[in-house]
C-alpha cells in the first residue's frame, strides 16, 4: 500500500501542543523506506464544502475562530487543503494518508480536537462511492458521525473510550454504530470489532475508508485501549477480508516513535 505524504506538513505546529509535526515526522522517518510514497495535491478551495457548511469553511481560511485545542496557524487554510488533498489522493489510489492535521473531530460546522476539516469526510463524499466508514481511533469520530448521520450509501462504525473527550458516541442510531469501549487488550478488542462490523447491514458496500487513529494503543497517553502494536495487524487483516476498494488517514496517535510501528503493523495487515 501506498503512502501519501509530503513534508510540508511538518511546516507548522506549535511546541507541547500533542498535535505536533514531531509525532508525524518520527512515524515518516520509520515507514520512508519501507514504503512508496506519493506526494498530495493540494484540495481544491470548494472540496471541504463538500462536508461543511460554508459559515465553517470561511472560518478556518480566515482564522476567524478560537478553539484552544485548534491554534489559528500560519497558513492555515493552505495547510488544511493539504491535508484535504492527502484524503483524497488516498481514497483514489487505495493508500494512507499521513497527512496532519487530522479530521474526524470536525463536523458540518463546528471544528475541535485538533480538527478543522474532516479529510476523510471530504474524500468519501468525493468519491461518490457506497462507504463503510470504520474509525479506530481511541476518540469518538463526532464530527464524522455529525456529517453522515442519515445519509445513504454510508455507514459509520465507531469503536472508542466510554469516557473522555468529546463525551459522544454513547449510542447507537441510523447508520451510526458506537461502540464506546473501557480500556481492554487484543482479544477484547478484535471481538468487538467483529461484533459491530456484525450490525453493518449488507448495502453493497464499494469502499472501506478507516479514520486511522492510533492513540488507543496500549502506551498512548490520550486515549488507550489497550491495544497492542501486533493488534493493529489483526485490525488491517479483518478489514482485508472484506476484499474491498480500502483507503486510510491518518487521525491520531501521539507517541512518535510507536506511531510508526502502529502504522507499520496496520498495513501489513491490510494487504496480508
Amino acid at each position: 500500500m501506498q503512502i501519501v505524504f509530503t513534508e510540508k506538513a511538518l511546516d507548522y505546529g506549535v511546541i507541547g501542543h500533542p498535535e505536533s509535526p514531531e509525532r508525524v515526522k518520527k512515524a515518516y522517518q520509520f515507514l520512508k523506506d519501507k514504503y512508496e510514497l506519493i506526494t498530495p495535491e493540494p484540495a481544491h478551495e470548494e472540496d471541504p464544502k463538500l462536508a461543511h457548511t460554508e459559515e465553517l469553511v470561511e472560518k478556518v481560511k480566515t482564522g476567524n475562530f478560537f478553539d484552544p485545542d485548534c491554534p489559528v496557524y500560519e497558513n492555515l487554510f493552505e495547510q488544511t487543503l493539504l491535508a484535504v488533498g492527502g484524503a483524497i489522493k488516498a481514497q483514489e489510489i487505495g493508500g494512507f494518508s499521513l497527512m496532519r492535521p487530522p479530521g474526524h473531530h470536525a463536523g458540518k460546522n463546528f471544528i475541535g480536537g485538533f480538527c478543522y476539516y474532516n479529510n476523510l469526510a471530504i474524500a468519501v463524499k468525493k468519491s461518490g462511492l457506497k462507504t463503510l466508514i470504520i474509525d479506530i481511533d481511541g476518540h469518538h469520530g463526532n464530527g464524522t458521525e455529525d456529517i453522515f448521520l442519515g445519509e445513504d450509501g454510508v455507514y459509520f462504525l465507531s469503536l472508542h473510550r466510554s469516557i473522555g473527550f468529546p463525551g459522544t458516541g454513547k449510542k447507537s442510531k441510523d447508520n451510526i454504530i458506537n461502540y464506546p469501549l473501557a480500556v481492554s487488550d487484543d482479544d477484547e478488542y478484535i471481538q468487538n470489532l467483529k461484533e459491530g462490523l456484525g450490525k453493518v447491514p449488507d448495502i453493497g458496500f464499494e469502499q472501506i475508508a478507516v479514520s486511522a487513529g492510533f492513540d488507543a494503543h496500549e502506551k498512548d497517553p490520550l486515549a488507550s485501549l489497550g491495544i497492542s502494536t501486533e493488534g493493529y495487524e489483526e485490525i488491517g487483516k479483518i478489514i482485508a477480508d472484506y476484499n474491498l476498494h480500502t483507503f486510510a488517514v491518518l487521525e491520531g496517535g501521539y507517541i512518535g516513535e510507536d506511531l510508526g510501528r502502529n502504522i507499520d503493523s496496520f498495513l501489513k495487515g491490510l494487504t496480508s
